[in-house]
């Protein structure tokens, strides 16, 4: 069995430089165990371990869209994006990410019973579980390929069988291309010394460790497929692969830093934040106005609009010199209200369609240009856009499965997530 897993596995590496030099490169970044310590497949977010078994009775198609699938959550860090989240409802939202990214490629499959939810499948795995965590009945999970620890190996049939094993510390592939003589066979006494030093890491250095890795490994999966089709990669795949080049930074960190960023003096971080992990700039000098406009159309909810609301006051009791006027819109605009700790927020109006347009003309006629401002604006991006920026600098707060970034002509952009 072991023998042939082993052929069986490198039959599918064999298939991916044929098919696809952006996979097959990336491949080469992760180690692949067969073990029967787990039921069908998995990963802990480097190493790949498959069930002999399970693996022997798949069809060659559905084994190259099992080694993806589990090459995919480790590229995509899926297991460390996680934080604090719901582990089973996480690895749904993450399965549906890379199996939507396998199909689309057009020369995979995925094996029988895996998740698949079109619809969701163009967002980042953050917004697909915030999507589904609001389902009162979300799809079953077939079996948590998520690995919480590495497995215990002792019941594996063969240690690692990479017959090109580029991965480890001292040696890097080169330029992407493998090479028989530049390949390296891992005993099984050295893989169990470097999951043994895995296990006695520090989670925030593994979680670091691997970041690197696996930025590396795209890094240079990329040059190798542009180099070979001379052109981008695929939409979708370039979309998701982009999403761990960027900081995981918390939307409501991004909002104080955003609010609290103006031309005026600084005088060293504001301490009464720094428990919470937010260094932020203790703002001294003139006052600075906050245009805030919340999208009513139907596409925003009461529990993020709550949320918001929360955290605007916030900032607002914290940092006297900042003064907010908040409106609704949908097709039209409703307001202004002045928005502080002491009045009541006003309930929202609106219900129709979106049209940006009406409220950056109300916040052009309420400017008096004497004072610094900014405009933040919480929707779900489907809407008419003015046809020129404003003069004053833009933050989007987008809502849970809301327009892509690249589709805001203009401002920042922000993703609202837990």
């Amino acid at each position: 069995m072991s023998d042939d897993c082993q052929a069986l596995l490198s039959a599918t590496r064999l298939r991916l430089r044929m098919q696809s030099p952006f996979f097959a490169t990336l491949a080469l970044f992760a180690r692949y165990y067969v073990t029967e310590a787990i039921p069908t497949a998995g990963t802990e977010g480097k190493n790949i371990y498959f069930n002999p078994h399970y693996l022997a009775q798949l069809t060659p198609a559905e084994r190259d869209g099992l080694f993806l699938h589990e090459l995919l959550h480790g590229a995509l860090l899926h297991q460390s994006r996680r934080a604090s989240r719901l582990p089973e409802l996480w690895n749904i939202a993450a399965d549906i990410v890379v199996n939507g990214m396998i199909v689309a490629e057009g020369k995979f499959v995925i094996p029988k019973g895996g998740l698949r939810e079109p619809e969701l499948e163009k967002y980042s795995v953050e917004e697909v579980y915030e999507l589904l965590i609001k389902r009162e009945s979300p799809p079953a999970l077939p079996i948590a390929d998520l690995l919480q620890e590495i497995p215990n190996l002792t019941t594996q049939s063969d240690s690692n069988n990479n017959d090109n094993d580029l991965n480890s510390n001292d040696s890097e592939p080169n330029g992407g291309q493998s090479s028989a003589n530049s390949s390296k066979i891992h005993s099984h006494s050295q893989d169990d010394q470097e999951i043994h030093r895995n296990r006695l890491e520090s989670p925030r250095h593994q979680e670091e460790q691997l970041a690197v890795h696996w930025r590396n490994a795209i890094q240079q999966a990329t040059v190798v497929a542009r180099s070979q089709f001379q052109g981008n990669l695929p939409e979708g795949l370039e979309r998701h692969l982009g999403e761990i080049g960027q900081p995981q930074l918390d939307w409501r960190t991004y909002l104080w830093r955003f609010l609290v960023h103006t031309p005026n003096d600084f005088q060293g971080y504001d301490r009464r934040f720094i428990h919470q992990g937010l260094y932020l700039e203790a703002l001294v000098g003139e006052s600075v106005e906050v245009f805030c406009c919340i999208d009513t159309s139907g596409s925003v909810g009461d529990e993020e609009m709550g949320i918001f609301l929360s955290e605007l006051r916030g900032i607002f009791g914290s940092y006297p010199q900042i003064k907010c006027w908040l409106w609704y819109a949908d097709a039209d605009c409703y307001g202004p209200y002045e928005l502080d700790n002491l009045n009541a927020v006003p309930k929202p109006q609106g219900g129709g369609g979106t049209d940006f347009r009406p409220f950056f003309t109300a916040v052009d006629e309420k400017w008096s240009r004497e004072k610094q401002a900014v405009i933040c604006y919480l929707t779900d991006g489907y809407g008419s856009f003015p046809d020129q920026a404003p003069p004053l600098d833009t933050l989007w707060v987008v809502s849970p499965g809301g327009k892509n970034s690249d589709g805001f002509p203009f401002g920042e952009v922000v993703r609202l997530r837990s």
